[in-house]
């Protein structure tokens, strides 16, 4: 666990350099920006991600520096002479990758998403680009179904001063239209949290015949507000598991199509800290042997192995984020690949 911790902190300072590097001109831009602001809403809670992120991969790298020293001072030929298992000697490593997968877990799927928040919201403010906040400002052609017979449809909205136009809701008995509400424009208010529709247009369809309501200004309320009208995956990363999970429940039933990238999200945080498992059989496959070259050649080994599953889970997560496939397969793809892996290396060093 002192390896592990030794680890984690020499990369997080690596990361922090290099984070620095790549924003000190967009610090330099806003003069009213101190460095308080800077290390207590946005390098603060970029500790508190990267620390979650890196720990099964820094367990990975300490669980093979640990174990060569081991096997280079003869110390695994000594516990093997004296009739301990390969499964017994896992049991001490097991506990170690037991305690960061809990402790990863929680921060997962409570403490991560909340500092998540207070950091891209730093971004937001001083770091993103206008083209950025721009292509969360406007929405073209959206629909949303509020309930089991209610639908809306605004041709545009612009989130940034809560005005749209072009907004229909057509409420329905099974597939029969019997009222639409129509306006010119829509506004949201977000202090009361009403809408206020002007060139408003009412019709109630009946068996024989409508009746149509017409007016300059209605204000009303309805069941979705201006983030709904935004689906993007770094919102994901703002929400407690709860949260995220009952906005995926409520989005379904509201017949939103693509919610892939939530659920990655949701997926993601188990199957990293899982991954711990996973990798920590790994290490010791490959380090508990003594090597010519010793503790070098396993480092090296381990560092590319490394890369390799964060490649594959990257790519896990790309693809998983694609509407119409199974999310949950694509985020546990890095896992099940490196867990045949780590099941051939246990095999083989039962032997």
């Amino acid at each position: 666990m002192v390896t592990f911790l030794f680890t984690l902190l020499i990369l997080i300072p690596i990361a922090i350099a290099i984070d620095v590097s790549e924003k000190i001109d967009n610090f330099l831009e806003h003069p009213n920006l101190g460095i308080s602001e800077v290390l207590n809403d946005y390098y603060i809670n970029f500790i508190i991600y990267y620390s979650n992120t890196f720990m099964p991969l820094a367990l990975f790298i300490a669980v093979i520096l640990f174990t060569s020293k081991l096997s280079s001072n003869t110390e695994i030929i000594a516990i093997t002479n004296a009739k301990v298992s390969f499964t017994r000697f896992l049991y001490p490593y097991f506990i170690g990758a037991s305690l960061v997968t809990l402790l990863s877990l929680a921060m997962n799927h409570y403490v991560v998403p909340k500092s998540s928040k207070i950091r891209k919201g730093f971004e937001k403010k001083y770091i993103n680009s206008s083209k950025q906040s721009n292509a969360l400002k406007y929405v073209s052609n959206f629909s949303l179904q509020l309930t089991d017979s209610t639908y809306i449809f605004i041709r545009s909205f612009n989130t940034a001063n809560n005005m749209g136009y072009d907004f229909n809701s057509e409420t329905y008995d099974g597939i029969k239209l019997i009222s639409k509400l129509s306006s010119d424009n829509i506004m949201y208010n977000p202090k009361d949290s009403t809408f206020t529709l002007t060139g408003w247009r009412k019709r109630l369809i009946y068996e024989k015949r409508d009746r149509i309501f017409s007016g300059n200004k209605l204000d009303t309320v309805f069941n979705f507000s201006t983030k709904d009208l935004v689906y993007k995956s770094a919102f994901a990363q703002e929400m407690p598991s709860g949260e995220l999970l009952k906005y995926i429940n409520i989005s379904k039933k509201r017949g939103v199509k693509n919610l892939n990238a939530y659920l990655v999200e949701f997926y993601k945080r188990t199957s990293l800290p899982i991954a711990s498992y996973i990798l920590t059989i790994i290490a010791v496959g490959l380090s508990f042997r003594k090597k010519r070259g010793g503790t070098g050649v396993n480092l090296a080994i381990g560092v590319g192995i490394m890369f390799l599953y964060v490649f594959f889970m990257k790519v896990g997560e790309v693809l998983g984020s694609v509407a119409g496939v199974d999310s949950l397969a694509y985020v546990w793809i890095p896992n099940i690949i490196f867990g045949v892996v780590a099941i051939y290396l246990y095999l083989n060093g039962r032997k």
